[in-house]
């Protein structure tokens, strides 16, 4: 059972996803509306989407894994502190450049922050119920993306764009507070081998890239950054794409939300299967529905009711993928190179991540229908479900460690 501090701790990490699943769909929400508010055309905006993955990248690869050596709560706090400062700013925005710096540094603190919640949350699960905890903890991605898409219209009546912004600005500043006080300090537990002492304790995300490590991390990241291509893609653009389908801006954005909110039940189903069934398979299931779904999409005519279905499946499994994979890593990896192989692995998923905005853009500047557009999601997750058949294979890594360690240890 979890204990009752560490299930109120759990709930405030879930806290973190929310808010930056709310501050990720509000900047594509708010982009189609910029151009009446200040003259900036959608299209422009694909560097901006860009930047966000740029400083998630950053962040994950170069200051997530000090919590490996320092602690989660120090990375976790500050980096909600600073999220939630720099997307009160990026309200302020009025031109393109603008919004580029503040997504830069958005990013950057969110890429600090989101691997140590995830290790955390790990850490804090018991040992057969680690995909599950994590899952319901990156659940608030989608909650908050959906969040975002249903209330926009509301928040946008009340105080226009700039209230996309404030919102999850805020949250994140009154989250870091109950986030200081209620996380404890010190380092990560290392029961599971000795620390070496050499540099990979002092970097130990340079031992993600050797033997034996090297394989799962490849078969993670590879993962990671398929599903994050398709994940920025269609949240970045998606209440830009589907007015172009027949719907106004407003119905969009809630049809966006609604398929994010069905990723919720979609991860947490996922995740229940990969604790309690092959991992391999439950992956292969979940990228084989949403490639089934975008394929439909890009065949048929535009219908709101038949695509709020089918994206529910397509939108929502690209978030259960952002939810199920780091619960895969708990299995991957030992505790020590848990925030190391979360955070290496966002920053080899943005290899993936920055093309979806860029190519969004593309489409869109080209007239691309927006069936066509949505089909084009269906070739990413196919390449996932080929990638998927190597799990197997990538999960006996951690398990022949394990039964070679003890004797390695004086």
């Amino acid at each position: 059972m979890i204990q009752p501090r560490h299930m109120a701790a759990l709930a405030l990490l879930a806290g973190v996803f929310i808010m930056e699943g709310f501050d990720i769909a509000a900047m594509s929400i708010a982009v189609p509306r910029l151009d009446a508010a200040l003259g900036l055309e959608p299209a422009s905006f694909g560097w901006v989407f860009t930047a966000l993955l740029i400083g998630l990248g950053v962040g994950g690869a170069l200051i997530a894994p000090l919590g490996d050596r320092f602690g989660r709560r120090a990375l976790i706090v500050g980096g909600c502190l600073a999220t939630g400062v720099f997307t009160l700013i990026t309200a302020t925005a009025t031109t393109v450049t603008e919004f580029l710096i503040w997504r830069l540094l958005t990013g950057l603190a969110l890429g600090a922050c989101l691997p140590n919640v995830s290790a955390l949350s790990s850490e804090l699960a018991p040992a057969g119920m680690r995909a599950t905890v994590m899952a319901v903890v990156s659940a608030g991605i989608p909650v908050g993306l959906a969040l975002a898409g249903i209330s926009a219209p509301l928040l946008i009546a009340a105080a226009g764009w700039p209230m996309l912004f404030y919102t999850p600005g805020l949250f994140a500043v009154l989250l870091a507070a109950a986030l200081w006080v209620m996380l404890d300090g010190g380092k990560p537990d290392r029961a599971e081998g000795a620390e070496p002492k050499s540099v990979a304790a002092k970097l130990p995300q340079f031992t993600l890239f050797a033997r034996p490590w090297a394989f799962p991390f490849a078969v993670f990241s590879t993962m990671l950054a398929l599903n994050a291509l398709n994940l920025y893609l269609l949240n970045s653009w998606l209440p830009t794409v589907l007015p172009q389908a027949g719907l106004t801006m407003d119905v969009a954005a809630q049809v966006a939300g609604v398929a994010n909110l069905a990723g919720l039940a979609i991860g947490i189903g996922a995740s229940v299967l990969m604790d309690r069934w092959r991992r391999g398979l439950t992956l292969m299931l979940l990228f084989g529905s949403m490639a089934a779904s975008f394929a439909v999409i890009g065949l048929t005519a535009p219908d709101t009711s038949r695509w709020t279905l089918l994206l529910m499946v397509g939108v929502g499994g690209a978030n259960a993928g952002g939810m199920v994979l780091p619960g895969l890593a708990a299995y991957l990896f030992p505790a020590r190179l848990l925030s190391s192989a979360v955070g290496m692995g966002v920053l080899v998923a943005r290899l993936g991540a920055f093309a979806g905005p860029p190519l969004g853009a593309a489409m869109i500047s080209s007239d691309v229908p927006a069936r066509t557009f949505l089909g084009v999601a269906a070739f990413p997750a196919l390449a996932c479900v080929a990638v998927a058949l190597l799990v197997g294979r990538a999960l006996r890594v951690k398990g022949r460690e394990e039964v070679t360690a003890p004797a390695a240890t004086p």
